[in-house]
């Protein structure tokens, strides 16, 4: 088979101008959220239960009161609460209500990816103790544990903080548990009141993140192993809104300011295709 390597290196031998091989990005995933009612299942599942970080909300699953498709937006309610958990409730930590409700939606299951553009417009919370995130977790979390798995933080934002968000990348060699993780943070003063595009481009050399097209941290593969760049492998998207928790809580959680929500206009995965022109 004759591949464009192979024929660069022809045109090369016999003096004739080579091709300029260009790459783009073609749409391979995408949620548009343009139908109400319940999210997509076939494209989205849940997180059930007290999951991580200590945080205060109980995730539920297929409640509309916090998951729901509605005015071309996907909405994710984090609510203050007093819900009933049954005994048999998932990950209740033995607690029989919970105080605050949320969602947490996740492609686990449904799709993953290596490499690629993931884009997400999406307009954030605004109280104190709010933690959204849009974030990528390795598909083999489950046999290599986190961090190994690698952790994407395409955007995160706490409520205390108003108008910065942040993006962060977590490996077994670098995190935020060593004191020594990668990341950067961007002011973005009307992140709460408008919509943005918080954007990755993740090739095998680098995550490149974006707000709006503007990049503002790129974190290099340094050809070091797995440790450092356990990014060759895929990877499922999450979106949820936490409240309180290690780092959304560490000041508080304003029980006055509530329902808040994080709307998702769309979600679009892009993988990256070779063109060739003269």
């Amino acid at each position: 088979m004759l591949t464009v390597r192979h024929l660069l290196l022809v045109l090369t031998i016999f003096g004739i101008p080579a091709l300029a091989v260009a790459s783009e990005w073609k749409l391979a995933w995408s949620d548009e959220f343009d139908k109400d009612g319940k999210p997509d299942s076939a494209k989205w599942t849940y997180e059930e239960g007290y999951v991580r970080n200590d945080e205060s909300q109980y995730y539920t699953k297929d409640r509309s009161e916090n998951a729901r498709v509605e005015n071309g937006n996907l909405v994710i309610e984090a609510r203050k609460d007093h819900v009933a958990l049954g005994k048999d409730a998932p990950s209740r930590k033995g607690r029989d209500f919970a105080d605050y409700t949320s969602a947490s939606l996740t492609t686990r299951g449904k799709a993953s990816w290596t490499c690629g553009k993931i884009e997400v417009r999406a307009k954030l919370p605004e109280a104190r103790g709010t933690w959204p995130a849009i974030w990528m977790l390795g598909d083999n979390i489950d046999s290599v544990g986190w961090p190994a798995c690698g952790e994407i933080d395409i955007m995160e934002f706490v409520g205390y903080e108003p108008g910065i968000v942040h993006a962060n990348v977590h490996t077994r060699g670098f995190n935020h548990m060593r004191g020594n993780g990668r990341g950067e943070k961007l002011a973005l003063p009307d992140a709460s009141d408008r919509f943005h595009v918080y954007a990755v481009e993740w090739t095998p050399k680098a995550l490149e993140f974006f707000v709006d097209g503007k990049k503002f941290l790129t974190c290099a593969n340094d050809g070091s192993g797995v440790d450092s760049w356990p990014f060759d492998a895929p990877q499922y998207l999450i979106l949820n809104l936490a409240i309180g928790g290690a780092w959304g809580g560490t000041k508080g959680i304003d029980d006055s300011r509530f329902p808040q929500q994080m709307l998702v206009d769309y979600v679009r995965i892009y993988q990256e295709t070779k063109a060739t022109s003269p």
